[in-house]
């Protein structure tokens, strides 16, 4: 049998990190360190992900993870996500404004488009929006057509940015799913931080055709819906992990820099009965804690990048 040709190993971008020239790779106790306002340890970062799931949905390239499951139409879980929008997320409203925590929406433009008074009502609370692409139906994905995802970004930004009258400087796609092109289309489009990429527990510097992004760390490991419903652990075993991601950061934090705690939650999931109390739970605990600056995604992403040009 004849030996591998050693050009077969001989390979243009290998690296440490992954094989692409998007970031610079560094480990994260080696890298600038940043400081929060007073001099709290923990940026707290409560996202919520404000989604329409089309009842017909396409499922293209793949059916979007908290989609429908049913043959069409499938009402049960299709009024379930409804649920979040017109009932849970005022739960949160209440147990966010009771514990003084500052939260930021991701919201999908379609459901901007068929809910103008959940818009209304974030305006009126003077709230962060960032986008969630169209809907959750909506796919960025490897193979699409460029001109297809390009029309697609433009929609869902446009959209909004009219909708709320805000700037919308941030970004997270369905599914988390991008393709090759993705960042480069948002930073086109005015986008300055996206939350797609779940490879660290700080901003970094993202680059791509038309300029930097900073991603920022939304962990899908504290994520409602992927450990109630994906890993399939109760609404209180949500609250333990949290509250020990927390206490493990602020140890950190107290012998290195300031950390983020990223939470994403979802109204459709935390927002039910038998589960608001353990959301209750942790937003008290973070909100009374002396060492935790609660604040949106873009403020947090601005002192980041503010200290990292000045240092």
């Amino acid at each position: 049998m004849a030996s591998l040709d050693k050009e077969y190993l001989n390979y243009p971008h290998r690296s440490y990190g992954m094989d692409h020239n998007r970031y610079d790779w560094s480990q994260l106790a080696h890298r600038k360190g940043v400081q929060w306002p007073n001099d709290k340890k923990i940026a707290l970062w409560v996202n919520v992900g404000l989604q329409f799931f089309p009842l017909n949905q396409k499922g293209i390239p793949f059916k979007v993870p908290g989609g429908m499951t049913k043959p069409y139409p499938d009402l049960r879980h299709y009024s379930l996500r409804d649920y979040g929008n017109r009932v849970g997320i005022y739960r949160f409203l209440k147990a966010f404004d009771r514990s003084n925590i500052k939260p930021t929406f991701a919201m999908n433009t379609q459901l901007a488009e068929r809910i103008p008074y959940l818009v209304s009502t974030i305006k009126e609370r003077k709230d962060e929006l960032m986008c969630h692409g169209y809907n959750m139906d909506a796919l960025h994905y490897g193979g699409q057509d460029i001109e297809e995802e390009n029309e697609l970004v433009k929609k869902s930004l446009e959209g909004l940015r009219r909708l709320t009258g805000q700037e919308v400087k941030g970004w997270i796609s369905p599914a988390k799913n991008e393709s090759a092109h993705t960042p480069d289309i948002l930073a086109a489009n005015g986008i300055e931080y996206f939350c797609d990429w779940v490879n660290d527990d700080m901003p970094y510097e993202f680059k791509t055709t038309h300029g930097s992004l900073t991603a920022m760390p939304m962990s899908t490991e504290l994520e409602d819906h992927f450990i109630i419903l994906n890993n399939l652990h109760s609404a209180e075993d949500w609250s333990d992990q949290v509250e020990d991601a927390f206490h493990f950061l602020l140890e950190e934090a107290g012998s290195q820099d300031g950390r983020i705690l990223c939470l994403n939650i979802h109204p459709w999931v935390l927002g039910q009965p038998h589960r608001i109390q353990y959301l209750e739970r942790v937003l008290k605990l973070l909100g009374e804690h002396s060492d935790v600056w609660s604040a949106s995604a873009g403020t947090i992403c601005s002192r980041w990048n503010k200290q990292q040009e000045n240092k």
